[in-house]
């Protein structure tokens, strides 16, 4: 049976035959590597650590240890602690708590001769959260491979400490762009004047993947500190760096502390509200409609009922983005993006509103939140179709949002 045959049959074992005892580098690479890629549920009950752990020691092939290394990686931490414990000689049974010996182990193997392996070392630093091995891996930022330096940079972000500020800042410009854009993100994570200050220089180069990478990053502060700089990125020359913008825009006020919360959203509004460029909204429904994530799809949809209006360019679009997650399994995104629509107001609102009122096949919660959005933007075709429903409805929470909708329009029509 092909390796082919095996991944697509979920055939654990089978590989791991493979992997202890092929003849065939090739054959074992590419094993490892699948084993690497299946999910837990194809892997329940199966160790595949012990085999990938074995074979990374045991090989003198260096595509063979590679594999091994990035399919122990993909498997996750604790994958990759069994590997570097067993090159340490740790015991982890009784290390198991003592995040110092991992960290130790882990600080070694950044010098490492296979840098697959210097990469998975400092993923695992990065998770382990530890500050006391960032000396070992700013040294590491000079790593001759550059796949070694970008995640030694991602691993400085994670720890977020203020002394790899001057290091991540010469990797700002580095010769390899996956580098430079992982030190940017790092100093985005860390959040500080002298971050912002140098994420700020960026934005003059003349080249757009530059600022981009720049523009990007400060969406991982968690304060008000970029606010000015974005906004002022939406006016930038080029298409990407101002898509790029909305973007981080969104990603800060999904970052920033509660406490800060209601301030930095004023601030984004009011700065929003100056520029004149229609098209910082595309990328804003593009987040509504794409994104997977709650708190993203949550502060768009209350963030497009303050910038946007009936003249806006998209309205139509924004509109129909903002219904579609009237349902939305999370109820907070849901509510605001009933905000949002009765914010934004206009004929359109109130149609697609009505349809919502009489297709059944929504929830009846979502078509009662429907009801009372009309409350506040419909007119008199409104005010006419929620008397029926008040008539004909058996369903006592329409009714009553009817009635309370139908007060604020004006009353009930002559019967």
């Amino acid at each position: 049976m092909s390796l082919y045959q095996l991944e697509r049959e979920g055939e654990v074992e089978e590989l791991k035959s493979v992997v202890r005892t092929s003849d065939n580098p090739e054959l074992r690479a590419r094993a490892a590597e699948i084993l690497g890629d299946f999910d837990e549920e194809t892997l329940d009950g199966h160790d595949v650590v012990t085999p990938l752990v074995d074979l990374a020691q045991s090989t003198d092939d260096d595509r063979v240890t590679a594999a091994a290394i990035d399919a122990l990686n993909q498997l996750g931490t604790d994958a990759m602690e069994e590997l570097i414990a067993e090159m340490a000689g740790l015991d982890l049974g009784a290390d198991r708590q003592a995040d110092w010996a991992k960290a130790k182990a882990f600080s070694k193997a950044l010098t490492a001769d296979v840098p697959e392996l210097r990469m998975a070392a400092a993923n695992a630093l990065g998770e382990l959260g530890k500050t006391d091995v960032l000396p070992k891996l700013l040294d590491s930022l000079d790593d001759s491979d550059p796949r070694v330096r970008a995640r030694v940079a991602r691993a400085c972000g994670r720890l977020e400490d203020a002394r790899a500020t001057d290091a991540l800042i010469e990797r700002l410009s580095d010769p390899k762009a996956e580098v430079r854009r992982e030190a940017a993100e790092a100093l985005g994570a860390i959040g500080n004047r002298q971050a912002l200050t140098a994420l700020l220089d960026m934005f003059d180069d003349e080249r757009a993947p530059i600022r981009r990478i720049a523009v990007g990053a400060m969406g991982n502060f968690g304060n008000s500190r970029p606010v000015e700089g974005l906004v002022g990125a939406l006016s930038d020359d080029d298409a990407s760096v101002r898509r790029t913008a909305v973007y981080s825009i969104i990603e800060l006020l999904s970052n920033v502390p509660t406490d800060q919360s209601h301030e930095i959203r004023e601030t984004v509004v009011e700065q929003l509200n100056r520029t004149d460029d229609q098209s910082v909204l595309v990328p804003m429904i593009d987040i509504l409609e794409e994104s997977t994530q709650n708190r993203q799809r949550r502060n768009t949809a209350w963030l497009l009922g303050r910038v946007a209006d009936q003249d806006s360019a998209g309205y139509g679009r924004i509109v129909e983005a903002l219904v579609e997650i009237l349902d939305d399994e999370d109820q907070m995104t849901a509510q605001f993006a009933s905000t949002s629509l009765a914010e934004i107001g206009g004929e359109q609102v109130e149609s697609r509103l009505l349809e919502v009122v009489d297709d059944t096949d929504y929830d009846e919660n979502v078509r009662a939140q429907a009801v009372f959005t009309l409350g506040k933007v419909g007119g008199e075709r409104t005010r006419e179709r929620l008397d029926d429903l008040i008539d004909q409805t058996e369903s006592e929470q329409l009714r009553k949002k009817a009635f309370s909708a139908i007060s604020k329009l004006g009353g009930r029509g002559v019967q």
